[in-house]
């Protein structure tokens, strides 16, 4: 089973700040956020705990599972290059992303979910059969595109109807498991 957890609330996410890279460590109510995590995970053994490399997602993970916590870059957060920090409301949108005419250095969507997938398939791939047990620990945007990795791509190309809440998670099977 596929664990999938969005990192505790911050407090640029409090702020209602877009939060890329440059994010923030969780604040008291993500730490509490994931302490509730792991009271809902408590019955659950993990085999592997993989996360985002950012300090928000690592915590969450640490603190909901109490193991080790591997790094996958591929699991970071999508660049918001610089609007990265802005308040949502200042932002102007491309679609569900900052628009990149307007701010340098935004990921390219397609880019962003090639990524997520590849890595969705080489787990797969890996542990597909194994009926292990699997944290992944990272973003909105993160959670969204697995999920849309194992429910499809919606027609409006809007993943982010997939994502979680800030310290919720949802499960998900690989196909080569389902009966």
């Amino acid at each position: 089973m596929i664990y999938v957890v969005r990192h505790g609330q911050t407090d640029w996410n409090k702020e209602g700040r877009l939060q890329g890279r440059n994010g923030l460590p969780l604040n008291e109510a993500g730490i509490r956020q994931a302490e509730e995590l792991k009271e809902q995970l408590a019955s659950v053994r993990f085999d592997h705990v993989i996360s985002s490399p950012q300090s928000r997602a690592i915590q969450t993970a640490e603190i909901a599972s109490g193991l080790p916590v591997h790094i996958d870059e591929r699991l970071d957060v999508f660049d918001l290059g610089e609007a990265d920090g802005l308040r949502k409301s200042e932002v102007t949108l491309a679609g569900p992303v900052p628009d990149a005419s307007i701010y340098k250095g935004v990921e390219d969507i397609q880019s962003f979910m090639q990524r997520i997938f590849a890595f969705m398939g080489e787990l797969e791939a890996r542990y597909g059969q194994s009926g292990v047990n699997i944290l992944l620990s990272g973003h909105r945007c993160t959670t969204g595109s697995i999920g849309a990795y194992f429910e499809g791509v919606p027609e409006d190309r809007n993943i982010l109807r997939y994502s979680s809440d800030n310290g919720a998670y949802k499960t998900y099977t690989f196909r080569s498991t389902a009966s």
